[in-house]
């Protein structure tokens, strides 16, 4: 189906009291359109790319205002701030790497958060873009309404690749479609010691159970990331 985020006042807090969300995150990929995948850029591709994005996203204004940080000559007291932040990616696991996907690093990428830091750009991590909105709590309604905000801002500037059946292009074909995965951190210490009616409560929601920290990863402390399982074949809001 056609893109359509719906309405965007419709999605409240989650979990008002508090009492098991600790974050929500709402992020997309997108790719920019006269551009191959990562593994088929070229290093000036990847600078011009970089320059692009920049150049876009300093144009961002109220709750979106931020700073682009390039990768490549990062300062350590930077880096520092952005690791601590949780912010800064790494090169490429190993799934990455043996796709070819991290050629030139650190060339091209960058990394892009606003004042308050809930807003994220990943620039040429595993997609061209990953537009990320998150913060403390469970208020899907504000996180959704920044995310859809900035994608708009975002896309009178930049083309992004779009298919009429697939959706939104991607690197990795499990993003394909919306390419939206909306997450909370939860905490859920009684299903934690019962995975499999975790998994099985998960699976009937067309739910995605990972660790704390994401892909490939533990829990820690009973809480988990749970996020939506399906982006093909259905809308943005849906």
């Amino acid at each position: 189906p056609a893109s359509d985020f719906g309405d965007v006042d419709s999605f409240a807090n989650v979990d008002p009291t508090g009492e098991f969300v600790v974050s929500t995150r709402v992020r997309c990929g997108r790719s920019m359109e006269g551009y191959p995948f990562n593994p088929c850029l070229t290093e000036a591709q990847y600078k011009e790319m970089e320059s692009k994005v920049s150049t876009t996203l300093s144009g961002l204004e109220g709750e979106l205002k931020g700073k682009f940080f390039p990768l490549t000559g990062m300062d350590k007291a930077v880096q520092q701030q952005l690791i601590d932040d949780h912010f800064l990616f790494k090169e490429g696991d190993r799934f990455l790497q043996a796709a070819n996907a991290c050629r030139f690093w650190p060339s091209g990428r960058g990394i892009y958060h606003n004042d308050n830091k809930t807003f994220l750009v990943w620039c040429n991590e595993e997609d061209h873009l990953r537009i990320i909105s998150m913060q403390m709590g469970g208020d899907l309604g504000q996180v959704y309404r920044r995310l859809v905000t900035a994608v708009n801002d975002i896309e009178k500037r930049i083309p992004f690749s779009h298919h009429d059946r697939l959706g939104f292009l991607t690197f990795c074909p499990t993003n394909l479609g919306t390419t939206i995965r909306a997450s909370v951190h939860i905490k859920v210490p009684k299903l934690a010691k019962d995975m499999a009616k975790l998994e099985s409560i998960a699976d009937k929601y067309n739910l995605q159970v990972r660790g704390t920290r994401g892909e490939h990863s533990e829990a820690e402390g009973g809480i988990y990331d749970i996020s939506n399982k399906r982006r093909m074949g259905l809308t943005e809001f849906q």
